[in-house]
């Protein structure tokens, strides 16, 4: 659905392109006019090359026959020439690519269409499990998840942001009852040592309970008695259960709060929401032929995915004790969201050692008839964060690092690149700006590479002012806010759409125009790193126009195009960056 905005400049030549072809061909009026952007022009088509075989003619002669009718199309385009074997190289009029930056700064989405409305769309992302601390391992799903729901919401989708946390289960049971038996534990006498929070000695309680698990047959099976007094709603037991909840959700939020992404208290729905599901949602696949009995479990074998010896793979719907696991939330997870949420898109942002997982889930939901054709499922895989060896990213001890750690590492490095660069800053300045750019480094490093790669973390090089960094794309948009501020302009400026375009302010205004068409592209392909890819292009764009074309001192009309350009460019790298979960620092 297309609601208002500005029509791009790739689209007005692709209508172009294709208004030709009907008219010189108009058995060819459904074709595909194959517009791109090019280095030999503003724009290319390749549609001769594609049709000159269904015509049976010589692609450069059709090629020529479209080119006639282009050089007609009102106002937009300036020049068409045919090269090579057929291209359509299109030029367009300085007049319309003035109005295409005039129609943008003066629209508060920068002319970017709200695509999505009327979509409602659930992202399942971060997920962190309750009594233990975030980690580096949570850093992928939660940024890549956030920047996913900022881009739908911001295209008009109803998003639906779902932290499904891991805070049920036989772990619980466990750690209740090494806490109840030992008075002397920080949970009971709330004295922790100077930097342990709450959420941190609740680790190191799990751990502690775990051993003695594995060491004293006596405390395991006081633990499992333990587990089925949470599981039957035991009013001492859910009252502990729900204070080591809520201390671990303090202790998100401050983590969230510190990266700068959407989920909120109200986004948390953990694997204990769906535990009064589990039953009837097994029941469901059962009455339905889907699930089936297999020595006292309930399974749901694949129709399409073999293991070993041919068999089926399968999900386990529920075990042969009667209890229920990873999978069985999953499969409640996903019928809930389709019958009660209505979701008409279901995106679930985890490693990509859960492909197999997810789509067995997906096939179990779409034989129950809860997925069907009118809803999109998609598992949004992911690699591995490395270390400099090579290997995942662990601490020297080889321990697991924790995301608190790993953020405190870039806003310090950060710190000392920025006041190098620019020393007069004040200390609260200089901090507030390295944290901002510390935690955009980090968060960048990781939507600049496609999801489906695994990437090295190097504190260095994510953190530098040059290169294809968060911090340099920040430091962009500072500088064009400077420039901003001593034009002492904060209204849009007239623009003389008849003024001559520079060639730096041609190929600043093409890129402006691309925004819009770039995050349609992320909410199909589900890659924010392409958002990133282009935020990067922008920034160097406007770099050599700012090298090359004088602002402040030219004269008028130029000096008015060239800060409309200006603010332009701002306005859509803070944009741009809002959209990756990155702060847009006014000064650096």
């Amino acid at each position: 659905m297309l609601t208002a905005g500005v029509e791009p400049l790739l689209g007005q030549v692709a209508a172009a392109v294709s208004e030709a072809i009907s008219r010189v061909r108009p058995e060819l009026a459904d074709a595909d006019p194959v517009v791109r952007r090019s280095d030999h022009a503003d724009f290319q088509s390749n549609a001769a090359l594609a049709l000159a075989k269904r015509m049976a003619m010589p692609p450069k002669r059709l090629g020529a026959e479209f080119a006639a009718r282009l050089d007609s199309a009102g106002g937009v385009i300036a020049d068409v020439r045919v090269s090579g074997p057929g291209f359509l190289n299109v030029t367009l009029s300085d007049r319309a690519v003035w109005e295409a930056v005039a129609a943008r700064l003066a629209d508060d989405r920068l002319g970017v269409p709200v695509t999505e409305r009327g979509h409602r769309v659930v992202i399942d992302y971060s997920g962190p499990n309750v009594a233990k601390e975030m980690h580096v391992g949570h850093l992928r799903t939660t940024i890549i998840g956030d920047s996913l729901a900022r881009v739908f919401g911001f295209l008009g989708a109803d998003v639906v942001r779902a932290n499904h946390l891991g805070d049920w289960g036989t772990q619980f049971g466990m750690l209740i009852q090494y806490i109840d038996e030992h008075p002397e534990s920080p949970w009971h006498t709330e004295e922790l040592d100077s930097g342990t929070s709450s959420v941190s000695a609740l680790d190191g309680l799990y751990k502690a309970a775990r051993a003695e698990f594995d060491a004293d047959p006596a405390f395991a099976d006081r633990a499992r008695t333990r587990v089925v007094a949470l599981q039957s709603g035991d009013p001492a037991t859910l009252a502990r259960w729900g204070e080591i909840v809520a201390e671990s959700e303090r202790a998100f939020g401050a983590i969230y709060d510190r990266l700068g992404v959407l989920l909120t208290p109200d986004d948390y729905l953990g694997e204990s929401f769906y535990n009064d599901l589990l039953a009837d949602t097994v029941a469901e696949l059962v009455d339905k032929g889907v699930a089936v009995d297999s020595d006292g479990a309930i399974v749901v074998p694949s129709e399409r995915v073999t293991g070993p010896g041919g068999q089926p793979v399968v999900l386990m719907a529920r075990k042969r004790d009667g209890g229920y696991g990873y999978d069985s939330t999953d499969l409640a997870t996903i019928r809930h969201r389709l019958a009660t949420l209505r979701a008409d898109r279901l995106l679930y942002v985890t490693d990509s050692r859960q492909s197999l997982h997810f789509h067995l889930v997906f096939e179990a939901a779409r034989r129950a008839g809860w997925l069907t054709d009118a809803v999109q499922a998609d598992h949004v895989a992911y690699g591995t964060i490395l270390g400099p060896d090579g290997t995942p990213f662990k601490t020297r001890s080889g321990g697991t690092v924790r995301l608190m750690d790993l953020l405190d590492e870039a806003v310090t490095r950060v710190r000392a690149v920025v006041a190098e660069k620019n020393p007069t800053l004040t200390p609260a300045e200089l901090d507030a700006i390295a944290e901002q750019a510390g935690v955009g480094a980090v968060k960048y490093a990781d939507l600049s590479t496609s999801r489906v790669k695994d990437y090295t973390f190097d504190p260095t090089r994510m953190t530098a002012l040059t290169g294809d960094t968060g911090v340099y794309l920040q430091y962009a948009h500072a500088r064009v806010r400077s420039i901003l501020r001593k034009a002492d302009t904060v209204t849009p400026p007239p623009i003389d759409t008849a003024a001559p375009l520079d060639p730096a302010e041609r190929a600043l205004a093409l890129t402006l125009d691309d925004y819009g068409t770039v995050l349609t592209e992320v909410t199909h392909s589900l890659e924010p790193h392409r958002l990133a890819g282009y935020l990067y292009t922008l920034a160097r764009a406007y770099t050599t126009f700012y090298d090359t074309c004088p602002v402040l001192t030219a004269p008028d009309p130029t000096r008015s195009n060239r800060i409309a350009l200006c603010q332009l460019t701002a306005r859509t790298l803070e944009s741009g960056l809002g959209q990756l979960g990155i702060a847009a620092p006014q000064r650096m």
